[in-house]
C-alpha cells in the first residue's frame, strides 16, 4: 500500500494506523493482510532504516516491531522514537524468548512483547489492550485515585495525607502511576527500581510492594496496587 494513500478518510469510523516492521517477507505480507482485514491501516517495512523513514514522515497509532532486523535493529528503531509528544504504542514481535530480552525491549521503550510463534488473534488482543491504555505522561505531578505524586519535590500524599516512602517505594509508585494499566513483572520492577547491577531478589520486590501497599492502605487507598497472579503488579 502506498503510505501516502490513507483510506481512513473514506470510512465512517476512525481507523488505527499501524507500521509493521518485519524482515521476513512472507510473515510481513501475511500479517499485513490480516491486520488490514481487521480494520487497521497498515504500512510495512522490511528493515530498521526503512521503518525510521516511515516514522519520520507519518504518524502511527501502533508499531509492530521485530528486533532482529537488517541495517538497523529493532532496538535502534525504539531508540529513535520520540520521548514525548505523539508516540505510537510499540508491540515487539520477536523469536527471542529470554527474560533479559523482554526487559531490554521494555526498557528501550516497547509497550508490550510477544514471543514468536504466536496466534494472530493474540496480536489483535494485545493491540486492543494497548489502545485502551491511557496515554503515558511525563508530567512532574501524577494524580490518581486520591494519590498525588510530585516527582520534582519528591513528595507523595494520599487523600491529602503525606506519605513517608522509601526511595524504592517512591520509584515503584511512580513507575506504576506513570504506566497505568500495564502489568510489570517482578524482574522488570527489580531492574527499574534497583538497577541491573543490584543483587536484590524477587523476594525483595514482594517486601517492597507489601510496604507500599500498607502505607497506601493506612491513608485510605487500599487495593490501589493490584497483583496479577503469575504476571506482576499494576495500577489500573
Amino acid at each position: 500500500m502506498d503510505p501516502m494513500q490513507d483510506p481512513a478518510g473514506t470510512r465512517s469510523n476512525p481507523v488505527m494506523k499501524l507500521l509493521l516492521v518485519e524482515d521476513s517477507r512472507r510473515l510481513r505480507e501475511t500479517l499485513a493482510r490480516g491486520l488490514r482485514a481487521a480494520g487497521f491501516t497498515v504500512d510495512a517495512a522490511g528493515d530498521g532504516m526503512e521503518a525510521n523513514g516511515f516514522l519520520a514522515a507519518f504518524q502511527y497509532d501502533f508499531v509492530l516491531l521485530d528486533l532482529g532486523l537488517p541495517r538497523l535493529s529493532g532496538f535502534g528503531v525504539l531508540r529513535a522514537l520520540p520521548e514525548s509528544g505523539t508516540r505510537p504504542r510499540v508491540l515487539v514481535l520477536s523469536a527471542r524468548d529470554q527474560v533479559g530480552d523482554r526487559i531490554a525491549a521494555l526498557n528501550a521503550g516497547a509497550d508490550d512483547y510477544l514471543v514468536k510463534p504466536f496466534a494472530f488473534e493474540e496480536i489483535l488482543a494485545r493491540l486492543h489492550a494497548l489502545a485502551r491504555r491511557p496515554a503515558e505522561t511525563r508530567a512532574d505531578v501524577l494524580e490518581h485515585a486520591g494519590v498525588l505524586l510530585d516527582t520534582r519535590a519528591r513528595r507523595v500524599s494520599a487523600n491529602g495525607r503525606p506519605l513517608n516512602l522509601t526511595p524504592r517505594e517512591f520509584a515503584l509508585l511512580e513507575l506504576l502511576l506513570r504506566h497505568r494499566g500495564r502489568v510489570f513483572p517482578r524482574a522488570l520492577i527489580l531492574e527499574r527500581v534497583a538497577g541491573s547491577a543490584s543483587e536484590a531478589s524477587d523476594r525483595s520486590i514482594e517486601v517492597l510492594v507489601f510496604g507500599l501497599r500498607r502505607k497506601l492502605a493506612e491513608a485510605g487507598c487500599e487495593g490501589l496496587v493490584e497483583n496479577r497472579r503469575g504476571a506482576g503488579y499494576l495500577i489500573e
